[in-house]
Order: C-alpha cells, then sequence, then structure tokens
C-alpha cells in the first residue's frame, strides 16, 4: 500500500493534462501510463480520426457536428456520475467511452479548423 501512496504522489505533481489517479491507469511491467484511461482512449480515438481523415474526405455538416457531440456524451457521463459517486467504472469502460470520446473531439476540432478555413 506504500507503493501506491507513493506513487499517488508522483502523480499529484505531474496532474495537468490528467487526472493520473494510479487505480485508473494502465500499468505494463510495473510502470504507469503517463495519463489515465479514459485519456488513453481520447488520445488514441483523436489521433486514430486524424490519421484517417487525412487519408479519406470527411465533408463537416451540421449532422456530423451533432454527432460528434453526441459521441462525447459517454465520456462525459461514465466520468460525471463517477465523480458524483454514484457509481463506479472500470478502465476497459474508461478506455471504451474515451476511444469514443476521442474520435468526437477530433472530428469538432476539424470541423472548427474546416470553418476558420472557409471563412477566409
Amino acid at each position: 500500500m506504500k507503493q501506491d501512496s507513493m506513487v499517488s504522489d508522483e502523480f499529484k505533481a505531474l496532474n495537468l493534462i490528467c487526472h493520473r489517479i494510479p487505480q485508473r491507469t494502465f500499468k505494463i511491467r510495473g510502470k504507469y501510463f503517463p495519463v489515465c484511461a479514459r485519456c488513453t482512449g481520447f488520445y488514441i480515438g483523436a489521433f486514430s480520426y486524424f490519421i484517417g481523415a487525412y487519408f479519406v474526405y470527411v465533408e463537416y455538416t451540421l449532422y456530423l457536428i451533432f454527432i460528434a457531440f453526441l459521441m462525447m456524451i459517454p465520456a462525459f457521463l461514465d466520468g460525471f456520475t463517477q465523480l458524483l459517486g454514484s457509481r463506479e467504472s472500470d478502465n476497459k469502460l474508461r478506455l471504451l467511452t474515451g476511444l469514443v470520446g476521442g474520435v468526437g473531439l477530433a472530428i469538432l476540432v476539424k470541423a472548427v479548423k474546416w470553418m476558420i478555413l472557409i471563412s477566409f
């Protein structure tokens, strides 16, 4: 238990982009990921979308932007219900909601970029 509290203190010093709670972070060979399971999913989902959108043309319509917002709702609900203490999620669900939310966030980022580019 002492090891976990030491790791937790280390994570608190570097939590600018993620809470980095050890119980919510994947660990491989005794080393924790730099971000939690949900943020890992967000990064993988967004990166995957950016790579795919580079090779395939995507038209950013209001419908697609609406779908992108819907894709972010599961991650929000999962995190918010945990924050309220009404339930506890596991890392697999955090990763899955992060993946879906990451794709949604990437769509929104690309849509904003597209809107800025067409306005000039």
